[in-house]
């Protein structure tokens, strides 16, 4: 039985088929301006039994794909879990949004927060940040990592932080450390989000902004434990999908 998973972000779809309970194959492609059409176009020629869609895109596919869907939150534990089973917290952070997730010792979920009002502590903020700094996004982790010291950012909302980045830079200021300001700031708001709604056991980083290394060592010094994060991490809730599509027929 091969089960199909489709995460529909903000920034990128990702697919992920899974077979046996082991990943048999799975494909990314960007959003764009026409999520659905970009579905259509990264499922073709796939073959698949069932298939379970995520993401905030996923009304839209249930509509149009006369398919099932899962919130976001159990995709991720489901995820998670299958990379680390050891795993009781899931950190996600992607394009729009952020969520801190607990779970118990068996993986359900019980209790998650969201950060999902404004760009603040997402990926898209970090994009912006880096425009900003004229750095793209890898650049804007290592160089950060590269940073003296950090200077603090003082607010949080993806506008205002932006004109005190543009103030920073024309008063001369290190943008290395300008980057470690900003990266410490979203790592601050993801800290106390995984602080309420847990307080021991392995973490996960999953979403996109997981594969920013600057990020990953901050929350490893901030939480003062070890980050466990999958070789692709973008892929976590596609695969959480997958796998639960194959739990609803018993495949």
């Amino acid at each position: 039985m091969r089960c199909a998973g489709i995460d529909i972000g903000s920034r990128a779809i990702k697919l992920a088929v899974v077979q046996n309970k082991a990943i048999a194959e799975y494909r990314q492609t960007d959003t764009g301006y026409d999520p659905m059409a970009a579905a259509r176009r990264l499922l073709e020629g796939l073959f698949y039994d069932c298939i379970l869609a995520t993401g905030y895109g996923r009304g839209q596919f249930e509509v149009d794909f006369d398919a099932p869907t899962v919130t976001e939150i159990k995709a991720h534990a489901a995820g998670a879990r299958f990379f680390f089973p050891e795993a009781v917290t899931v950190l996600d952070i992607g394009g729009q949004d952020s969520k801190a997730i607990a779970m118990n010792t068996v993986g359900k979920v019980v209790k998650f927060e969201m950060n999902d009002r404004c760009a603040a502590g997402t990926g898209k903020f970090l994009e912006i940040m880096a425009r900003s700094l004229g750095f793209n996004l890898e650049q804007f982790a290592s160089e950060a990592l590269l940073a003296e010291k950090d200077i603090q950012i003082n607010s949080m909302c993806t506008v205002f932080a932006e004109s005190e980045v543009t103030s920073l830079v024309a008063r001369g200021e290190n943008r290395r450390n300008i980057a470690l300001g900003l990266h410490k700031s979203v790592v601050r708001r993801a800290a106390g989000m995984l602080r309420r709604v847990s307080n021991d056991g392995p973490v996960v980083f999953s979403g996109g902004v997981a594969k920013n290394r600057c990020m990953q060592r901050l929350m490893e010094d901030t939480l003062q434990q070890p980050i466990l994060t999958a070789k692709d991490p973008q892929m976590t809730g596609a695969i959480g999908a997958a796998l639960l599509a194959g739990d609803r027929i018993g495949g």
